[in-house]
């Protein structure tokens, strides 16, 4: 065994038993670098990430590669998701480098940990253009030995291209212009959608194609702002075909990572807790804007797959599932014919094969991944729901693919956040039961005594101080929690971890939030997660949370705060919007500010009229007569609304920035006040 035995990353424990004396990222691995004067090797994958385990199959494991990269490497393995400001920080250099990223990643850097050198996956032997791995090592020592002075120029010049790409730059636009136009990039960023939209399969672009719920969910938020039929009809039709297509595992539920073909029929098997809760929450919003029954499917399908495959014991969910098993990419989830007939019998198996597009030649390897062979038909008839039932149970029985095990706070949070929306809409008292076990699960094992939230949890063991992004989409989750149960305690605990996140995180100088906290070890440049992706950037969340929030308790410093985060990339923002989904909603909230929804007395009646609508720029603000603050909630004061205050029970109020619509008392009465506030689509 080497170092990694010990580590919290599961990704690292499979490299435990390598010939390669890998270190972890840490003081110990640099300092060995400096005193043997020999370069790193920095490794940095994920563990359901398929390309990773094939280099480590072919390289990592052989003795005599091993044997090069302990002779003249120091040589570390990182998993991005434990590490994202060491991943960001090498992505922006192999990129810088090469025009393209991707993992594995491969970067040799000086002892000091400045990059000189990046790629990605290296075969064992040379192919299709690529260079062994072996060579690379070989080209690398050479350099290293004889032309050291090159390797320390070309460190330097990817250092000041990465702190070019990650370092804040010098604000161009004035004070408030971005929020000012948020309306006018809303458009620029739909029209730029459409030209790239895919009429025939959906999506954008061509393949491989990624779900990207982001600029779904923007879509679907600019026909609540302008009532655009097009735009409702882009994210819909994304929707329908991503939901056909192999992407979606027709039998247990859940998305993989993205598709590799145009047509969203063979997917990268990997199946990851990030991408099942920003999807879902797009299903989701897109359930509410006109109650389709497919959206609903989908959704419940999806937070079944997650709570039943994902959730750990005591509460937090589990990272990811592999691409592989038994070594193979996606044999968990394929198919023939026979054995399809050996399941379910002649008669319904060959009802099933139609339905699923299942045929002899299949579409991967001789196989089939299922998918509807009739694009939009996602509602099951009786006998397919009956086949689909008795072939999830067979699969059951197969060899399940890799799990990642470790709970990560930012992941965890976000799933938090779309199960307190989609019990809020759909009165799930399961999901919103889960949604507290989740937060208070963070809350007691992700935190430190002197309230220093955590990056990653595993196996009873957590480690690393938690990032921007783990902040914000807590601050998030525990907003939306106090919002679905009236309980004051979330609300409380919103405004604690807030305002650490801007204790730790604020570029004074600049405005925005840097990757890191204020209390980590330095890097070789500070990074600044800017461009909104196949997640949110950690701005982009946090100005949304921090304006909300800040509506909700009433918090100037709150509101000015998610203010400053917009101004910091609004440069940015005006020059590609469509890069800035998430960011995009956070400027039309700091320049319209939310919807204040305020419900006093036992109206249940109106606070569900307000949940079952899509309100993306709207807070609820109502007190749970049942709730009841749990001990242990230390010295922290519950934060009640202030937007309770002094207003007579029994009513619902409809305001914005302290001007309010009047009073109403019947549902009716309170979806006409949304639609003045709002609009109707």
């Amino acid at each position: 065994m080497n170092r990694l035995g010990s580590q919290t990353s599961p990704y690292l424990r499979q490299h435990a038993g390598d010939p390669v004396d890998w270190y972890p990222w840490g003081d110990e691995a640099l300092a060995s670098a400096k005193e043997l004067d020999r370069p790193l090797f920095v490794s940095i994958g994920y563990s359901s990430c398929h390309w990773c385990h094939v280099m480590g199959h072919e390289s990592f494991a052989d003795p005599t590669t091993a044997e090069m990269m302990n002779r003249h490497f120091v040589s570390v393995k990182v998993d991005r998701e434990e590490r994202p400001d060491l991943d960001a920080v090498y992505m922006e250099a192999l990129q810088a480098a090469t025009g393209r990223g991707g993992w594995p990643m491969s970067v040799f850097a000086t002892p000091e940990g400045l990059p000189f050198l990046a790629g990605t996956y290296f075969p064992d032997r040379a192919r299709n253009g690529m260079p062994s791995f072996r060579e690379v090592l070989d080209a690398v020592v050479e350099a290293w030995d004889t032309r050291r002075h090159d390797v320390v120029e070309q460190a330097r010049a990817l250092k000041a291209a990465v702190a070019d790409r990650l370092g804040p730059s010098e604000p161009s636009v004035g004070r408030g212009e971005a929020a000012r136009r948020a309306d006018v990039l809303c458009d620029q960023a739909v029209e730029q959608l459409a030209s790239v939209f895919d009429p025939r399969d959906g999506g954008f672009g061509s393949a491989p194609k990624f779900p990207q719920p982001l600029l779904l969910d923007l879509l679907l938020r600019d026909h609540v702002r302008t009532g655009a039929a097009a735009s409702l009809d882009i994210a819909e039709r994304t929707l329908e075909a991503m939901a056909s297509g192999g992407i979606y595992d027709h039998l247990g539920g859940g998305f993989a990572r993205y598709s590799v073909d145009q047509h969203w029929d063979v997917p990268h098997f990997e199946k990851m807790l990030c991408d099942q809760a920003l999807i879902a929450r797009v299903y989701l919003h897109a359930w509410q804007l006109d109650d389709d029954p497919r959206w609903l499917q989908v959704l419940e399908e999806t937070l079944s797959y997650v709570l039943r495959e994902l959730r750990d014991p005591g509460g937090g969910l589990y990272s990811a599932q592999d691409a592989d098993s038994q070594g193979a990419e996606g044999r968990y989830y394929l198919w023939s014919a026979e054995e399809l007939t050996s399941v379910l019998g002649p008669a319904l198996g060959a009802e099933a094969a139609d339905f699923y597009g299942v045929t002899p030649e299949g579409n991967f390897e001789g196989r089939t991944v299922l998918h509807c062979a009739r694009r939009g038909e996602l509602l099951r008839p009786p006998p397919i729901e009956t086949a689909r039932s008795q072939l999830f149970a067979a699969r059951a029985g197969r060899v399940r693919p890799g799990l990642d095990d470790k709970i990560i706070t930012e992941w965890n949070a976000m799933m938090c956040s779309t199960l307190v929306e989609a019990a809020a809409a759909t009165g799930r008292d399961d999901w919103s039961n889960t949604a507290e076990q989740i937060a208070t699960f963070l809350l007691e094992h992700l935190r430190r005594a002197d309230g220093r939230v955590l990056r990653s949890w595993c196996q009873g063991r957590a480690s690393l101080p938690g990032y921007a992004a783990d902040y914000a989409w807590l601050a998030d989750c525990c907003t939306r929690l106090g919002e679905l149960t009236g309980n004051p305690r979330w609300t409380t605990e919103a405004v604690t971890i807030a305002r650490q996140l801007l204790r730790l995180f604020t570029d004074e100088g600049h405005g925005g939030l840097y990757t890191t906290g204020a209390d980590a070890a330095p890097l070789v440049v500070r990074p600044r997660d800017l461009h909104d992706g196949a997640t949110p950037a950690a701005g982009s969340v946090a100005a949304v949370a921090l304006a909300r929030l800040g509506a909700l308790v009433c918090d100037d410093e709150l509101s000015a705060a998610a203010e400053r985060i917009v101004d910091a990339v609004g440069a940015e923002l005006l020059a590609a919007p469509s890069s800035f989904a998430e960011m995009l909603l956070a400027a039309a909230l700091v320049e319209d500010g939310p919807v204040e929804i305020v419900v006093t007395g036992d109206r249940a009646d109106l606070v569900r009229a307000a949940r079952r609508r899509f309100l993306p720029g709207a807070v609820l603000a109502w007190r749970s007569p049942a709730a009841k603050l749990p001990a242990g909630l230390g010295a922290a004061v519950p934060f009640e609304s202030p937007l309770l205050a002094g207003r007579e029970d029994g009513f619902g109020y409809v305001c914005r920035r302290g001007a309010c619509l009047a009073p109403v008392d019947s549902v009716d009465a309170l979806l006409s006040a949304l639609d003045t506030a709002v609009g109707s689509p």
